[in-house]
This record gives C-alpha cells, structure tokens and sequence, in this order.
C-alpha cells in the first residue's frame, strides 16, 4: 500500500500536514459540535477524538512514506526488491568469509 501511495505521488510531507490538520480539525470539530449541536459534552467529545483518532494513522504513513522515499533515494529512484536481493547476493559471494572457508 504504501509503495502504492509513493507511486501515485503522495509524499510523507503530505501525510505529515495531514496529522496536522486532524488535531486542528479535531479541536474544531470539538468546540463546533459542543456549542452547535445541543447534544451535550459527550456527542462534542465522540467527534473529538474520532477525528483525533486520524493523527496517528496520518504520521504512521508519513514515517512509513519516508522510508520508501528514502530507499528510493538510495537506489537511484527505482525500488525493486528482486534486484536488490540479487545484488547483495552477488555482494556476498565476493566478500571471504570470515572463517576462511
């Protein structure tokens, strides 16, 4: 899923603000529904943190986003597991090993 996102162009920045966005979001939600609704502190409270419950999720995929960004950087912008497995492989046959066998 996320190498899905990186490719449709979401960035971790992106998923960053969004957490952002949702503690704010949450607060408003919060004052709006408490002074607009007339259900009570509890209903004000359930849209609080339903909406707050999202900054979490929000910062986990930007972190997540980040690590794709960044192996991608490593490896010239292309994310192949097949052929960075092949490579270390070939990176092991090379090195001795240390028992000298």
């Amino acid at each position: 899923m996320i190498r899905t996102l990186h490719k449709m162009g979401v960035r971790s920045g992106a998923m960053y603000t969004a957490g952002i966005i949702s503690v704010g979001l949450s607060f408003a939600t919060w004052l709006t529904s408490r002074q607009l609704e007339g259900a009570g502190l509890d209903r004000a409270d359930r849209w609080g943190i339903f909406i707050g419950e999202w900054a979490p999720t929000f910062v986990a995929m930007g972190v997540a986003l980040r690590v794709e960004e960044t192996h991608c950087e490593e490896s010239g912008g292309t994310h192949d597991f097949t052929h960075e497995h092949r490579h270390q492989r070939r990176h092991e046959e090379r090195e001795p090993s240390i028992t000298g066998t």
